[in-house]
């Protein structure tokens, strides 16, 4: 667009410029106005043109607010740790093949050069009779087939089965506990944005508080100490919200290390629309919880893979029958056959490894029970967790019950006492015990709103719910 811009503009100038020496001095000057606006227009139309560029290219992240569901889109694809879990995964699917690999036939090939010093030679009787040549080339292909071993490689494999999915579900582990944390530090920043516009709130209600205040002191009504008191109650209102600033900046920084972004980046959540989400009982988050969370289905996979592994165990005391065969080449100029095809069958037993088998079963065995009582603790500690999510969440919600009317109550307070404070007739420690109540109760009402909101996203991942799902 640009380039089409300057060429329009080149030919106007080319066009006023060919006959310059033809006309008249009023018509030179013409020309030059028609130039210059044609200069004008392409100074504008590629300022546009670059805004337009700039709009269509990356977004400037400081620029822009992030919605929950998208920071969870970002947390839970391209952040370094899921990064890391699926690594993770890479490896123990390539486990996997290397189990596979012995359910199939291994195959060798082998080449050789021979070099003696003397050539090979049987005494018969009084003679000497050569049996094979001093240099001598060889060389074998080989093929070996374990065909029964009582379910030993199966169950090798199986179990290497039951790891790679024990990982998968570990994936999920780790993406649901990324989800949850960006989700309590999205409302963490959203509640230090509350506290902010509260603080803000404060300092002005403080200023209008100090300029009544020092009209009235110059009227003579009230002494300077009254001055003085608004004027330290301003000071360190002013402390606070940038102490409130200085905390939200840290929860941000948090968020931007999750999102992949620079820990300074100006950070803005959009704030979710408020839904009515009814409370389900404990008992059906305990439900959820026994056959969702991703901790218990991994210890269930473990159990799985340590039985399995007892099985190949049991194997090893008793034989395994194997066939093997390939094709031999040896250079004799002495033999009649060279090279020979063989075919052999056999088995393998075991039969004494100085007790290393039993104690090996024995190992497992124990990791067995130590995994049945984790799995025990695991529960037990679930319920723990969703109870304490479900106690603070219900305290929440009667809190922000109890402080229903509590934010107009207190602004109608404040009214009262300054409109006294105006007249005469109240104190200046009034208005601001006005102030402070009014600021204390919506901070707590945006607390218990926030606590509420995490408390129910606790409860979620308590569950095993996918957070990503419910927050999209």
């Amino acid at each position: 667009m640009l380039k089409k811009l300057y060429y329009f503009v080149t030919i106007g100038v080319d066009i006023c410029m060919m006959k310059v020496s033809t006309i008249s001095f009023h018509r030179k000057r013409l020309c030059r106005s028609v130039v210059s606006i044609y200069v004008i227009v392409f100074l504008f139309a590629a300022a546009g043109g670059a805004a337009e560029e700039t709009k269509g290219g990356q977004a400037s992240p400081q620029g822009t607010v992030l919605t929950i569901a998208e920071g969870l889109a970002i947390a839970t694809t391209e952040s370094r740790v899921m990064k890391i879990a699926g690594e993770n995964i890479n490896i123990s699917r390539k486990e996997t093949d290397v189990a596979m690999s012995i359910l199939l036939p291994s195959i060798n090939a082998e080449v050789s050069e021979g070099f003696l010093s003397n050539k090979p030679t049987a005494i018969f009787g009084s003679m000497q009779v050569p049996m094979a040549n001093r240099d001598s080339f060889s060389y074998g292909v080989n093929l070996k087939q374990t065909l029964f071993n009582f379910g030993a490689n199966t169950s090798s494999y199986k179990a290497s089965l039951e790891a790679l999915e024990a990982t998968k579900v570990d994936y999920e582990r780790i993406r649901n506990l990324t989800a949850l944390e960006l989700i309590l530090g999205c409302y963490e920043v959203l509640e230090y944005d509350k506290f902010i516009e509260v603080s803000q709130m404060e300092i002005e209600r403080l200023d209008v508080h100090l300029k009544v205040a020092l009209e009235l002191f110059k009227e003579g009504v009230i002494t300077k100490n009254d001055l003085l008191q608004a004027e330290v109650r301003l000071s360190d209102a002013k402390q606070r919200l940038l102490s409130v600033k200085n905390l939200r900046m840290v929860s941000a920084s948090k968020l931007n290390n999750i999102l992949m972004r620079p820990p300074m980046a100006e950070l803005r959540i959009a704030e979710p629309a408020e839904e009515e989400r009814p409370m389900a009982e404990v008992g059906q988050f305990l439900e959820m919880a026994e056959s969702q969370r991703p901790e218990i289905r991994i210890i269930d996979h473990e159990l799985q893979a340590l039985t399995l592994q007892r099985k190949v165990k049991m194997s090893e005391f008793l034989p395994a029958f194997y066939a093997q065969g390939g094709y031999n080449y040896t250079q004799n100029d002495y033999q009649v056959y060279e090279g020979n095809w063989s075919v052999m069958l056999g088995a393998k037993l075991n039969i004494f490894s100085g007790g290393a088998t039993k104690a090996e079963l024995s190992k497992l065995r124990y990791k067995k029970e130590k995994l049945a009582e984790e799995r025990k603790k695991l529960i037990d500690d679930i319920k723990l967790e969703i109870a304490r999510y479900y106690l603070i969440g219900n305290s929440a919600v009667e809190k922000l019950l109890v402080m229903k009317d509590s934010v107009a109550q207190a602004e109608e307070n404040l009214r009262i006492n300054r409109t006294r404070y105006e007249q005469g007739q109240g104190t200046a420690i009034d208005v601001i015990d006005a102030i402070t109540l009014l600021t204390k109760i919506q901070t707590n009402y945006y607390s218990a709103l926030y606590e509420r909101k995490r408390a129910y996203a606790g409860l979620l991942y308590s569950s095993g719910a996918d957070l990503k799902e419910q927050f999209k």
